[in-house]
This record gives C-alpha cells, structure tokens and sequence, in this order.
C-alpha cells in the first residue's frame, strides 16, 4: 500500500477516509500476510482518529440560523450536537 508515505496530519478527510477504507478492504479479504496487517491495522486506528478529529472541528463551526417570529433570519447559535 504505497498510501503510508503520506503523514496522517496532511490528509484532507476525504483521503484519510479513503485510505481508510482501502485498509478495511484488505484487512476484510485476509490478503495480507500477518505482520503488515498489524502494520495497517495500526495506521487504521490513527486514520480513524484523525478523521473523527477533522469532524469534531467542522462541527464546531457549524451554527444554526435562528429565525424570529416572522420567519427572518434573526441571528446564528452553536449547533446542538448529542454528546
């Protein structure tokens, strides 16, 4: 997998969540041999936190439009989001 040569921090979302997908592929067909499988399983768990991270972040700039009584956007608030 010639994807490791780029650090994890330098990944956009969508092409760490690629990345991590083409791993999950490979983990899922048992085409790997054991040693590089704990090696990808591994740069897995840190994609995933990188992507869950990278989503944390654009929820926090998300806000909500908050309208008045006749419909008027009156202002934004922090979107609700479930903990």
């Amino acid at each position: 997998m010639t994807e490791t040569a780029t650090p994890i921090a330098d990944l956009s979302f969508e092409k760490a969540l690629a990345e991590l997908e083409s791993i999950v592929g490979h983990l899922e067909r048992g085409d790997v041999p054991l040693e590089e499988s704990i090696r990808i399983y591994e740069r897995g768990e840190v994609l995933k936190k990188h992507c869950e991270a990278l989503l944390a972040q654009a929820e926090a700039k998300v806000e909500k439009i908050r309208t008045g009584a006749s419909g008027q956007a009156t202002g934004t608030e922090p979107l609700d989001v479930e903990a």
